[in-house]
């Protein structure tokens, strides 16, 4: 899973993703307004068919370009398109390696994000972790968040019921999980994080119909990252235990999603 308390805004909010990515998936970015709580997504390899069921499709069944077994797990993340919000023209854009490395091990470097991420080091580090979701099954897609156009923010959206997140909670079908980190400390503190994740969890619901719940963990003793899913409109689901902290559960419900 991935890290989930890094940087959201409410005060230093840390908003880290649920895997210990190297650090892992069950915990996601730290106090650097990052989003990360982690445990690692990418310990086991699902086989063709059980993808296939999880996706809702049938193995052997050809996708659109005529290819058999090619399933997506995530609703194709990089033709959601952008979305209006508060600050400005958000969009999620796929991470491209040799494009977007160096300012994904630019922002792993700030102390603030590294105490929660645990990616601080080479460009070569950054890269492994990247590379490994990339060359997964699809359970994870790594992505830039452009706002109005420019690279601000990195976030890893997940299938929290196929990551190693459900062990520690009621997962359901589809349950998606989001790690954000917001790079750059002049976009801190400023409201950008919880209006950042309200948006990218309303793109979910969108764009992914057999979703019903978003889902992330930061560090139950984050607080600012705590208020800044709250502030998002998600609900404080429980406490749990994962293996490198004790995360507060926050869920977006579909149902409810007009009403926080």
């Amino acid at each position: 899973m991935p890290p989930t308390d890094a940087s959201a805004d409410a005060g230093p909010v840390p908003v880290h993703p649920v895997h210990p990515v190297h650090p892992g998936r069950s915990g996601h970015p730290g106090p650097a307004e990052d989003v990360r709580d982690c445990e690692d997504t990418l310990d086991l390899r699902l086989p063709s068919e059980l993808r296939a069921l999880f996706a809702g499709q049938a193995p052997g069944t050809p996708d659109a370009s005529g290819a058999l077994d090619t399933v997506d797990l995530l609703d194709q993340v990089g033709t959601w398109g952008p979305t209006e919000t508060p600050v400005g023209s958000f969009r999620l854009q796929p991470v491209r390696v040799e494009r977007d490395l160096p300012f994904i091990s630019r922002w792993m470097n700030d102390p603030a994000v590294a105490v929660f991420w645990q990616l601080a080091g080479s460009l070569t580090q950054t890269e492994d972790h990247l590379r490994a979701q990339l060359a997964g099954d699809g359970r994870s897609v790594p992505c830039l968040g452009l706002l109005d156009g420019t690279p601000m923010s990195y976030w890893e959206i997940y299938r929290a019921d196929l990551d190693p997140l459900a062990r520690h909670y009621p997962a359901r079908p589809h349950d998606t999980g989001i790690h954000l980190l917001i790079g750059d400390v002049a976009d801190r503190r400023r409201g950008l994080g919880s209006a950042l994740l309200r948006a990218v969890a309303d793109l979910v619901l969108d764009r992914r119909p057999a979703c019903a719940r978003v889902v992330a963990e930061p560090d139950l003793h984050n607080t600012p990252s705590v208020a800044a899913f709250l502030n998002a409109g998600y609900r404080y689901a429980a406490e749990i235990d994962l293996p490198a902290k004790r995360a507060a559960l926050m869920i977006r419900d579909r149902s409810l999603r007009h009403l926080m």
